[in-house]
């Protein structure tokens, strides 16, 4: 919940960076407030900027007051949505199932899930972290991700905001059990299709040995989106 009109002006300067300096291999994403989307959309298409909202309603319409469908971020310029981040798996209370139907919804708009899972503090120190994640990816991912494009982004929960960051081995390892789950769901070539992201506290300082681990394919970056200076630093880093 950051930004306002002014904020348009960091967008601007991310994409005088993106397109006068080498490109970057990266796909680069924001998904803003609501209210910014529209104007997201159409600012950054011209430097290669895809937008996308942070959250859908499961439904396509109806009495949903506040509630925003998937073909609402569609119909202004979203092509990405984020379902089942953490926050709001932990304040709005969503189900796995919730994500799930989300997630359809998405795609069904002809927009392209980022599907969040993480585990907290306590699973993590109880033993059950790889546990948690797999029955998250279970319940979370639509069968229709075997068809159509979905990201899949790990968050681990107790290091979101909190400027702590599992250790390279830790991530290795947790991209490593998801990319097994991909694989043994989809098929292999499908599996190793997808784009798993890692979400934790990923800043300027440590992305680029965060995205060198295998199986990390790019980051769902918080904070440090919000300048475009830092953001750059990170995309840079591909």
């Amino acid at each position: 919940m950051n930004g306002l009109t002014h904020s348009l002006d960091e967008l601007a300067e991310l994409a005088r960076l993106l397109t006068t300096g080498a490109a970057p291999r990266a796909v680069v994403v924001v998904c803003p407030p609501a209210t910014l989307l529209a104007s997201v959309a159409a600012q950054g298409a011209s430097s290669g900027i895809l937008a996308g909202g942070q959250d859908c309603h499961a439904e396509a319409s109806g009495a949903h007051t506040g509630d925003i469908s998937a073909s609402m971020l569609a119909d202004a310029g979203a092509q990405f949505v984020i379902v089942g981040h953490s926050e709001r798996r932990a304040h709005h209370g969503e189900t796995d199932a919730v994500v799930c139907a989300k997630a359809e919804a998405g795609i069904g708009a002809g927009l392209r899930p980022i599907i969040c899972v993480g585990e907290t503090e306590a699973e993590r120190d109880a033993g059950e972290a790889e546990a948690v994640v797999a029955r998250q990816l279970a319940a979370s991912i639509p069968d229709a991700a075997g068809q159509h494009d979905i990201v899949v982004a790990y968050e681990p929960v107790w290091a979101i905001g909190t400027g702590r960051t599992p250790t390279l081995e830790d991530i290795a390892s947790m991209h490593g059990t998801i990319r097994a789950a991909l694989c043994e769901r989809f098929g292999q070539e499908r599996g190793d299709a997808l784009r798993i992201l890692y979400g934790g506290s990923m800043k300027p300082q440590n992305a680029r040995e965060i995205l060198s681990v295998e199986n990390v394919n790019g980051g769902l970056v918080g904070g440090a989106s919000l300048l475009a200076k830092d953001f750059y630093t990170i995309i840079s880093a591909v």
